[in-house]
């Protein structure tokens, strides 16, 4: 099954939220959670023994607490308390502590280490993580939704005038259809 995401490269937790498009879930199943982690390949750690049914339930709780947070923050009202409680217990699933270690040539450094632990905790804490960072950052306020027709996906622009997810997509079907309206007219 090959699954087609319609916006990467956000900020991680909007790239999580955004496998939630208008017309379904992404990440619903084993293979869809597998493609979208290959997509982000390099900002998260690797999946031991696979992507499984327990992946796909931890990253879905984190992503469905995460949407109700941002809703909640970008509302200038406090997320409810079992959303905090899941993105919390997402957080604690994967401890982790820094160790120092001295390197020749770059001296001493401190390197994060998480011990071996559950994948699917392991790999909720890490979206957790990234989506208390997006919470907590100075740009949580400057979260956008897609101004296109029917498109819910999440952005955060680059430039003060974007209004699309895509311009090329979202951007493109909004041209047309003032075209066609200014035609009709």
């Amino acid at each position: 099954m090959t699954v087609n995401f319609p916006l990467i490269g956000e900020h991680l937790a909007l790239d999580l939220l955004n496998t939630r498009p208008a017309d379904g879930d992404l990440i619903a199943e084993p293979d869809g959670l597998a493609g979208w982690l290959a997509e982000e390949a390099g900002r998260l750690g690797p999946v031991a023994g696979g992507v499984g049914e327990a992946e796909v339930v931890a990253v879905v709780a984190v992503r469905e607490a995460a949407r109700a947070a941002l809703t909640a923050v970008r509302g200038g009202e406090r997320p409810p308390v079992d959303v905090l409680r899941v993105l919390n217990a997402a957080l604690a699933g994967a401890p982790a502590h820094r160790e120092l270690d001295w390197t020749a040539g770059s001296g001493l450094t401190a390197d994060r280490v998480r011990p071996t632990v559950d994948p699917a905790a392991r790999l909720a804490a890490e979206l957790a993580e990234a989506v208390t960072e997006l919470l907590t950052g100075p740009r949580v306020g400057e979260v956008r939704e897609c101004e296109g027709a029917e498109c819910v996906l999440l952005f955060l622009p680059a430039h003060p005038r974007r209004r699309w997810c895509v311009a090329g997509a979202c951007g493109n079907r909004a041209r047309v259809a003032r075209y066609y309206a200014r035609r009709r007219a």
